[in-house]
C-alpha cells in the first residue's frame, strides 16, 4: 500500500508504564498478562541502569574531551542505554504515529484487516479510521466492502489444512534449516540479477544517448554512483528518484535472507521501497526462547546472564498463558522486541543505495547497521564496481566535496568513518 508514517521511535524516547496494548482477557489470564508486562517494564529499567557504565566508558573513549558529568552528555549516554534495553520490552508496546494514506488504501486495509497476526487490534484500529472517514463523507459507505473473515485468508486455510505438520518439531526444523542457510551472516545475499553491472551501464548510456565507445561500463557506473561525478549523491535530500541519470539505478536488484530482532525489523520496515515477505509471527513462534542478543549486552557476563534470565521468564509466561487457553494472537503480545524474525527481502539498487547510506552511518540502530554492513560487503564481492559506492553519508559527502563531511553536527558519532574501508567498520554503541 501507499502510505506515509511519522512515528515516535522507541530508540531514544523512554517508554512509560502503561503504554501497552491489552487484549480482551479476563480473570487470572489478564492478571498474568499484566504481571508479565510489569516484569518486562522493570527489566527494561534495570537493564538500562546496568548498561550505563559500559556505554559511558565507550562514550569517553570516543569523546575524551567531553565531560560525561554534563547533563547533555549524560542524556546522550542514557539514550544509547535505552536503545538496547528496549529489547526486553513487549511487542505490545504502543507506537505513536501520524499515518497518511489514500482512500483506496484505506478500503484495502478494511477488506483485509482480519488477516494474521493481530486481527482483533487491526480491526479495532481500521474500523475507527473508517468511522472517521464516513463521518466526513458518508458516501464512502457505498464502496466499502466487508472484511474477509480470518478463516478465508490463504494463510489461515493453509495452517488449518496442515495442522499436524505444523507442530513444534516442524517449526524447529524450519528454524534450524533457515539458520544453517545463513552461513553465519546476519543478512545473506541469496540472489541478484546476472547482469547487474552491464544492465546499469547500458541504462546510463541510454539516458545520455551515447554509445559504448564514448562511455564504457566502468565510466558509466562511476558517472551515476560516484558522488564526485554525480554530486546529487552528496545532497542532504534524497534526489535520486527525480534525477534522470540516477533512475538508472532502478534496474539492478538484490535479494537477502535475513534474521533480525523485532526491534531491528521495525527499523527495517521504515524503508518501504526495500520490501520483504515477512512471516506470520505465530508460525515461527518457538516454545524455547528464540531471540537476538545485542553486542553491547555481550560485553559483560553479569548483564548477559540477566538478559538471558529475562528471556527465559518471558517465554515461561507465554507458555502459562497458552496453557490457560489464551489464543496465540494475544499471548504473542508479550514476546520481547528481541524475538527473532526470519524472512527474505529484495530491493532495487536505487532504494538499497539510499537505505545503506542511512544505515551504514554509525548512528543507525546497531543491529540494522550490522546487517547493512553485511549486505554491502557481499555486494562488493559479486558486483565490485557497484559495491564500492555503497557508503555512509559522510563518505559520500567526502567524495562529493560537500562540507561539513559529517552531516550530523553535534550528533557526530566520534569516528571519522569516511577514512575507513568497509572492512574496518566496527562499533559498540
Amino acid at each position: 500500500p501507499f502510505y506515509n508514517s511519522e512515528q515516535v521511535s522507541q530508540r531514544y524516547v523512554e517508554v512509560a508504564p502503561g503504554n501497552f496494548a491489552i487484549p480482551p482477557l479476563r480473570g487470572e489470564s489478564l492478571t498474568l498478562y499484566l504481571e508479565t508486562l510489569e516484569f518486562q517494564m522493570e527489566a527494561y529499567r534495570r537493564l538500562a541502569e546496568m548498561l550505563f557504565p559500559i556505554v559511558e566508558s565507550e562514550y569517553r573513549r570516543l569523546f575524551p574531551y567531553r565531560r560525561t558529568t554534563e547533563k547533555k552528555y549524560r542524556a546522550v549516554i542514557q539514550k544509547r542505554c535505552l536503545e538496547v534495553a528496549r529489547y526486553v520490552l513487549p511487542v505490545a508496546t504502543f507506537a505513536y504515529l501520524y499515518h497518511t494514506i489514500s482512500a483506496i488504501t484505506l478500503l484495502r486495509y478494511h477488506r483485509l484487516c482480519q488477516q494474521l497476526d493481530a486481527p482483533h487490534e487491526q480491526r479495532l484500529v481500521i474500523e475507527r479510521m473508517v468511522g472517521e472517514v464516513l463521518r466526513w463523507d458518508p458516501l464512502y459507505a457505498r464502496i466499502l466492502e466487508d472484511p474477509i473473515p480470518l478463516e478465508e485468508t490463504p494463510e489461515f486455510a493453509f495452517f488449518t489444512a496442515h495442522f499436524e505438520a505444523l507442530g513444534w518439531e516442524g517449526r524447529r526444523a524450519f528454524r534450524e534449516e533457515f539458520d544453517r542457510s545463513l552461513d553465519g551472516h546476519v543478512s545473506k545475499l541469496v540472489d541478484y540479477k546476472l547482469n547487474n553491472e552491464a544492465t546499469l551501464a547500458d541504462a546510463v548510456r541510454q539516458v545520455l544517448g551515447v554509445s559504448r565507445s564514448v562511455l564504457d561500463d566502468g565510466a558509466a557506473i562511476a558517472l551515476v554512483l560516484d558522488p564526485a561525478r554525480n554530486r546529487l549523491l552528496g545532497e542532504s535530500l534524497n534526489l535520486t528518484m527525480l534525477s534522470k541519470l540516477s533512475r538508472a539505478l532502478y534496474h539492478p536488484s538484490y535479494t537477502f535472507r535475513k534474521k533480525l530482532s523485532h526491534a531491528a525489523d521495525s527499523q527495517d520496515q521504515r524503508h518501504r521501497l526495500t520490501p520483504a515477505s515477512r512471516p506470520c509471527l505465530t508460525a515461527q513462534f518457538s516454545p524455547e526462547p528464540d531471540f537476538i542478543t545485542p553486542e553491547l549486552i555481550r560485553c559483560e557476563e553479569k548483564i548477559e546472564r540477566f538478559y538471558l534470565d529475562v528471556m527465559e521468564r518471558i517465554w515461561s509466561a507465554i507458555a502459562r498463558l497458552r496453557t490457560r487457553g489464551v489464543r496465540d494472537e494475544y499471548a504473542m503480545y508479550v514476546l520481547p522486541n528481541a524475538v527473532a524474525i526470519r524472512y527474505t527481502e529484495s530491493a532495487d539498487l536505487l532504494n538499497l543505495r539510499h537505505k545503506h547510506a542511512m544505515r551504514l552511518c554509525y548512528l543507525a540502530q546497531e543491529e540494522i547497521w550490522r546487517a547493512s554492513v553485511d549486505e554491502a560487503q557481499q555486494i562488493r564481492e559479486v558486483n565490485p564496481t557497484i559495491g564500492k559506492y555503497l557508503l555512509p553519508p559522510c563518505a559520500l559527502r567526502k567524495l562529493a566535496g560537500t562540507r561539513p563531511t559529517c552531516p550530523e553536527g553535534e550528533r557526530f558519532c566520534g569516528v571519522p568513518v569516511w577514512r575507513l574501508d568497509l572492512s574496518e567498520y566496527q562499533r559498540l554503541i
